[in-house]
């Protein structure tokens, strides 16, 4: 006896399978024969790679969690360079829509999930052994508690641990474009190698000098580092003194007042406002002056410290006597410079793909517009782009969406010849928030000047971000 003429099964069977497993799992079954028996009614071809192809309407009737999903034969080479904001963006949306899913990021609720699997080996390059979080330095290098928190190894992020990821720790130093291959220098052994790749990924961002950023490439160097830090900012006996009232010159000497709230911290900039360089309203600049005021931070503007000489106290300890343009000389236990130049990291590019100031010239898809050959398999994303508006995290993690979505719309495009629906990016506006202290600071130009303690746990939390940006990125997740 028969269930169908198709199935040949006895009840034997079927009784024995019930019994052993869930209805779910025999339902799932026989609806898969069902479906075998369905499609042998259909002739169907092989596209480019495509080992398998589904009638669009049985496949949403049956499988809606994409079990089905059809898979490529060919593995993509990608090649990041870069694990910051950025570089872990693109990676982590990569993998997500190589495995028929939605990119961690999609809010629109018109996004459908990808119907192909691609295999993918993805390579990390990068200088440091981890993931820093770069928005909390002026904390990190203040508090021991939260440096620790700041840093996390490669090896020790859960969203990170994926058969088709891996990581070096080292730096690329050339990449030859026609080829298709980047020569890597590793940290540890000093030794070259190449890597193969069928996409790059430029995310190394800009070079920033201590204390803008901590020079350590080692999790456990940098909480070394910290410590030195936080012991010349304690003993700092005629106070500290933070030269550059941008970004984070503003942060760094308002964190310093509130951890060490006996010691005397003096912000000194050589403009008559504070955050010159950025393109905000005056409004804003003040509105920040007037909270660094507030807590404890006395501000100098309009002079610049011509000359900085060490003096030998007594006691052994080192201060510092500091010249300012008017003549004014003021006498410090410990300077923070935090004026420095961001510089590209793009020295391994050729000049042909970058702008006068070495950042990368990339269309709005990300890809890089520059005259080099195999220009469409290469993209950047993140600080080292050429691109309108403040350079941001947020606009870094965007930038990785947006570059995840239109790589993989290339791959298919490889594998079916469908031509790839890119999406483009548009330039950031004029925005910027900032934690100065216990309060926050943000200008967005539909609410103008906003700011408040409410404000601060919104866009920062209790942690500089660091929270809002690991649980955005989903690090703590199993990939």
């Amino acid at each position: 006896m028969t269930l169908y003429p198709f199935f040949l099964f006895p009840f034997r069977f079927l009784f024995f399978a019930f019994c052993f497993f869930s209805f779910e799992y025999i339902a799932k079954f026989l609806v898969s024969v069902l479906f075998l028996h369905y499609l042998s009614r259909f002739p169907f071809h092989c596209h480019c790679s495509v080992i398998v192809r589904v009638p669009p309407l049985l496949f949403q009737l049956i499988m809606p969690s994409n079990d089905f999903v059809r898979t490529v034969s060919r593995k993509f080479r990608v090649l990041v360079i870069g694990g910051s904001y950025g570089g872990l963006s693109t990676v982590l949306a990569l993998i997500d829509l190589s495995q028929g899913r939605l990119a961690r990021f999609s809010c629109n609720p018109d996004d459908k999930a990808p119907t192909h699997r691609i295999p993918l080996q993805i390579t990390v390059v990068d200088k440091r052994d981890g993931y820093f979080h770069l928005i909390g330095s002026p904390k990190a290098l203040a508090c021991e508690k939260f440096a620790s928190e700041a840093w996390t190894r490669f090896k020790d992020i859960p969203g990170l641990q994926h058969p088709d990821l891996s990581f070096i720790q080292g730096s690329v130093s050339s990449v030859d474009f026609n080829a298709k291959v980047a020569h890597i220098v590793d940290a540890e052994t000093k030794s070259n190698h190449t890597e193969p790749y069928d996409y790059l990924v430029a995310s190394s961002g800009l070079r920033r000098s201590f204390p803008t950023v901590p020079q350590s490439l080692r999790r456990d160097e940098f909480l070394k580092e910290a410590r030195e830090h936080m012991t010349e900012v304690k003993h700092a006996r005629d106070g500290i003194v933070v030269v550059g009232g941008g970004a984070v010159g503003v942060e760094m000497a308002a964190e310093l007042k509130i951890l060490n709230p006996e010691q005397k911290v003096t912000l000194i900039h050589s403009r008559k406002r504070l955050l010159s360089s950025e393109p905000l309203p005056d409004e804003f600049a003040e509105r920040v002056d007037s909270i660094l005021r507030d807590t404890g931070v006395e501000v100098i503007l309009g002079q610049r410290v011509v000359s900085t000489i060490a003096v030998n106290t007594k006691d052994g300890t080192r201060a510092w006597n500091l010249i300012l343009s008017d003549g004014q000389q003021l006498r410090t236990g410990h300077v923070l410079n935090a004026v420095s130049q961001s510089v590209p990291t793009s020295t391994y590019l050729p000049k042909e793909a970058l702008n006068e100031e070495g950042y990368i010239k990339v269309h709005r898809s990300l890809q890089f517009s520059g005259a080099i050959p195999n220009a469409e398999h290469h993209w950047a994303v993140g600080d080292l782009t050429a691109w309108e508006g403040i350079k941001r995290c947020g606009g870094a993690m965007h930038m990785g969406h947006y570059a995840a979505m239109n790589i993989h719309q290339h791959m298919m495009a490889e594998c079916t010849g469908v031509k790839p629906n890119y999406q483009t990016l548009q330039p950031f506006p004029s925005v910027m928030g900032l934690a100065v202290g216990k309060t926050a600071v943000s200008y967005v130009p539909s609410e103008g000047t906003r700011e408040g303690e409410d404000l601060m746990k919104t866009l920062f939390g209790k942690d500089m971000g660091h929270t809002i940006c690991w649980n955005y990125m989903r690090l703590g997740e199993v990939c």
